[in-house]
């Protein structure tokens, strides 16, 4: 059975993680957003988000609102 190589290399890449963000500055719709480690990026879909507001990030793309109240845990491995 043929199989196409790409493919068979994409599954072994891990798959994106869905991080919480912070909103710093918006620009039209590109945000720039701290991570709770103190990274900083930019992510597409601001919508009708404000300044301040949590929110769920995975590969430059804003997904939706993080909860305000959600507990925080950070681990080190």
């Amino acid at each position: 059975m043929a199989r196409n190589l790409y493919s068979a290399f994409l599954e072994l890449q891990p798959a994106k993680l869905r991080q919480i963000a912070t909103v710093t500055a918006i620009d039209g719709d590109i945000a720039q957003l701290v991570l709770p480690g103190g990274g900083v990026l930019t992510a597409l879909g601001v919508g009708q988000r404000v300044i301040g507001a949590e929110v769920f990030v995975r590969d430059g793309v804003i997904e939706g609102d993080a909860p305000a109240d959600m507990p925080l845990v950070q681990f080190q491995i």
